[in-house]
């Protein structure tokens, strides 16, 4: 098949790439001329395991290129991906400016049949609008599909979710349009659910949020934990054990973040009280998720009782492992709250350091290039993302290094016992009474 994708960020890069992979012909259209440059000298942006090599292998192959020509794109495609973002409004609803944007530019070089998909995150009813919006501006009057087929990838295991999916939604009442879909997701072996456009889109707002609901859920349990001695670790694994509920996203932390979660439960909302039907169950796990970090920064104020002036080391600044994004990071929250309350903050993360540089961090916050190096002279020791490395630093070094043993885990990294046999004074999420 020959596809073009318009939008070069983590969905359309990856989703481009994968589409290569297993033989398309891809085309990534983008309109930041730096980007495109960038991509075409062979320099990745992003960090995600496995996509450098991925696309490098398929731009030598001849299968993956990039332009800024959505012309280019529109004209030696069949099907046409939009993957540009869908950024949140201060009230939580979805700027369409960009999905708006690109159907407009489709329609004015659109001269034959094509497939329009969309694959950014829309609210319901968007796939209508882009038709009317190509109907429009099209002049010739052809003929073409809208599909919508939205993407499950999450960062730091998006290639692999994209070359194994549990399952591929496509939204369409189009014979001809499904055709060419199936044509495209057949290599992968996925299980295919066709719905009507307006499901396919409900599918994905709908998953998210249900997943920030575990996420809330089990950290609204640790707090009984806290309260009671109980293990909310030991709570997870016997929940999780029920097959009907599962154990992934029962990971009690500092609460869910990155550039998913929050934008898309805030969509849910707002589109539910725009068809009067209002999802209070979502306002909760916001509540929730908000008052996690509150509690965190409250439990280090309780045991370092005057945060002004310590030296704290925080390791981690991603939303989480195995990506270089710190996009609304709840890492990056804790140490702009720490440094407000005139705390030195030292910080260390293993991918995030260059785009954390091009992000609003305090200016305060001190970062380094290594994990040992932020420990030296700190009273305490916060872990914000849960690295696997940092479970194998020599502790015995960390704490020769630090001014006090005090480790503060806020993704339950670490293992109590172990962190006590070492000398620290441990203070888990939801894990009783800390271990010292």
């Amino acid at each position: 098949m020959e596809i073009s994708i318009v939008g070069s960020g983590y969905v359309g890069l990856v989703t481009g790439a994968c589409f290569a992979e297993v033989g398309h012909d891809v085309i990534c259209v983008d309109n930041d001329d730096r980007k495109v440059k960038t991509l075409q000298s062979g320099i990745i942006p992003i960090y995600e395991p496995g996509l450098e090599e991925l696309v490098h292998r398929n731009v030598a192959a001849r299968r993956l290129r990039f332009t800024n020509s959505i012309e280019d794109g529109v004209s030696n495609s069949q099907v046409i991906f939009i993957a540009v973002p869908t950024p949140p409004h201060s009230d939580g609803s979805v700027d369409l400016t960009y999905i708006e944007r690109v159907a407009r530019e489709i329609a004015n070089v659109l001269k034959s049949y094509r497939v329009i998909v969309d694959k950014s995150t829309v609210p319901v009813k968007t796939g209508q609008k882009v038709a009317d919006t190509i109907r429009r501006y099209n002049k010739i009057g052809v003929e073409f599909d809208v599909v919508s087929n939205p993407e499950f990838l999450r960062e730091g295991c998006a290639v692999e979710d994209l070359m194994h999916p549990d399952r591929v939604v496509i939204g369409t009442n189009s014979e001809r349009a499904l055709a060419l879909m199936r044509t495209i997701y057949e290599p992968f072996m996925a299980p295919v659910m066709v719905t009507d456009v307006n499901s396919a889109e409900l599918i994905k707002h709908a998953a998210n949020s249900f997943l920030a609901l575990k996420i809330s859920y089990i950290n609204a349990v640790s707090v009984i934990c806290e309260a009671t001695g109980a293990d909310v670790e030991k709570v997870a694994a016997g929940i999780g054990a029920d097959k009907r509920i599962g154990r992934s996203f029962l990971n009690a932390g500092l609460g869910y973040g990155g550039s998913c979660f929050p934008k898309d439960i805030a969509a849910f909302i707002a589109i539910s009280e725009q068809l009067g039907t209002p999802f209070n169950l979502l306002k909760e796990v916001q509540r929730i998720n908000q008052r996690q970090l509150e509690r965190f920064v409250k439990k280090l104020r309780d045991t370092l009782w005057v945060l002004k002036d310590k030296r704290l080391a925080v390791w981690g600044l991603t939303f989480k492992p195995d990506t270089d994004d710190v996009r609304n990071s709840v890492a990056v929250d804790l140490v702009n709250e720490l440094c407000r309350e005139g705390a030195h903050v030292t910080a260390y993360d293993p991918k995030g350091m260059a785009k954390i540089r091009e992000l609003k961090l305090c200016p305060d916050a001190r970062l380094v290039s290594s994990p040992i190096e932020a420990v030296r002279d700190a009273e305490a020791l916060i872990i914000a993302t849960e690295w696997p490395q940092f479970e194998n630093t020599d502790f015995s070094e960390i704490k020769r290094l630090m001014q006090t043993p005090l480790i503060f885990d806020g993704r339950n990294l670490l293992d109590p016992k172990t962190m006590t046999e070492f000398g620290f004074q441990y203070y888990g999420i939801g894990r009783g009474l800390p271990a010292a």
